[in-house]
């Protein structure tokens, strides 16, 4: 069930390594489920329960999971050695971690951490703190792997492109279905339903559907509605492949527009433009955030834009495929090529209840960047 090559592996442990090496560490402790995939294949969602991947600076490494997960690991990576900590009233899975560290003679050691992780909550992390203080040197590294996976191989790439199609065929079936009277909950099935036809995987997060005052909305929330005869339909969605997303995102009109929905998009569409034309090398990701925010403001949207307009794409896994770093002011990352990067416009205006969106994912090179949707930036009205 490997999706990339033994050399692609190799690749990715080796620049890990380099970096351990940089750091000063002796071990990382990663806790992130991206961080594990990435480095060895390993896919589940059994990070929502506590489990670590130790990786040594000779290249040893060692996972400790559940029972629940052994066959997962054994079926989904080239992980050899798998330890397995006891379910029990009173377990402690910090204590076998530091019996794991100890067997892979670890004691004295600096250790780095992946803090920063939905696979490492609070609760579990003061735990690791408490068990592993006296045992070894320990040091945040929650940015040491995700560092690494912001610049997309060949192998990874071509995963992104596939996700690029599945992405666009849930749009193709989201524009078939949607005019007035049409139920939100069939358009929503129908753009999923061609996620999954076409071989694709569930996002890290679920598709956000929202029309009327609904469509101001830029996250999922349970309940349907039609339809009405002029109406917005704001969607948001990602296709997958192997767990790499490609997300887009649109307003829809249905019927006759509100007398702010074209400007709104006239605006959208230039800033999106304005972020394209600063997604070259030479270039932060804060550049590309006031590109947005120069064009929307002088528009006269400032009260209605968010204060950030995209962010980087990659495997991701639950509760959220949003990746990092974000396209926000003051950020200092380096656009470079083979960044897979977000980019969305969203104008809410409260008062009118006027809605326009307008997002697409794209592949950065040495030049200009390049869109992967095949739909044009366009208007609309259905």
């Amino acid at each position: 069930m490997l999706h990339f090559s033994k050399e692609e592996f190799a690749s990715r442990r080796e620049r890990l390594l380099m970096a351990m090496s940089e750091a000063g560490l002796d071990a990382v402790a990663l806790f992130a489920q991206e961080s594990m995939y990435w480095l060895t294949g390993y896919d589940t969602f059994g990070f929502c329960f506590f489990q670590c991947l130790v990786v040594k600076s000779d290249g040893d490494m060692a996972l400790l999971t559940r029972s629940a997960d052994l066959r997962q690991a054994r079926h989904t990576s080239n992980i050899e050695n798998i330890v397995i900590w006891m379910d029990s009233a009173h377990a402690n899975p910090s204590h076998d971690l530091r019996d794991l560290m100890a067997e892979m003679d670890l004691l004295g050691a600096n250790i780095g951490i992946e803090y920063d992780t939905q696979g490492l909550n609070a609760a579990n992390g003061k735990r690791v703190d408490e068990t592993l203080r006296t045992f070894a040197e320990l040091s945040d590294a929650s940015t040491l792997v995700h560092g690494l996976r912001l610049i997309k191989s060949d192998e990874e790439i071509a995963y992104v492109r596939k996700a690029a199609g599945h992405a666009d065929a849930a749009f193709d079936a989201a524009l078939k279905l949607t005019k007035g009277g049409a139920d939100e909950g069939k358009i929503l099935a129908a753009m999923q339903g061609a996620v999954l036809e076409a071989g694709g995987d569930y996002a890290g997060n679920g598709f956000v559907i929202g029309s009327a005052a609904d469509a101001l909305l830029c996250r999922y929330k349970s309940g349907r509605r039609k339809l009405s005869k002029n109406d917005q339909l704001t969607i948001e969605w990602a296709g997958v492949a192997a767990q790499y997303h490609v997300a887009m995102m649109h307003t829809l009109i249905v019927g006759k527009p509100h007398e702010n929905h074209e400007p709104f998009f006239n605006a959208a569409r230039d800033a999106l433009l304005a972020v394209e034309g600063a997604m070259v090398p030479g270039n932060t990701f804060g550049d590309m955030f006031d590109a947005h925010t120069r064009v929307l403001d002088t528009a006269g949207l400032a009260r209605h834009r968010l204060n950030a307009c995209g962010y980087s794409l990659g495997a991701r896994y639950a509760p959220c495929w949003m990746d990092g770093p974000m396209l926000y002011s003051g950020n200092d990352t380096a656009v470079a090529p083979n960044m897979t990067l977000f980019a969305h416009m969203i104008i809410m205006d409260s008062e009118s209840e006027t809605a326009m969106c307008l997002g697409q994912t794209y592949l950065t090179t040495e030049g200009a960047p390049k869109p992967l949707s095949k739909h044009n930036l366009e208007f609309h009205v259905l």
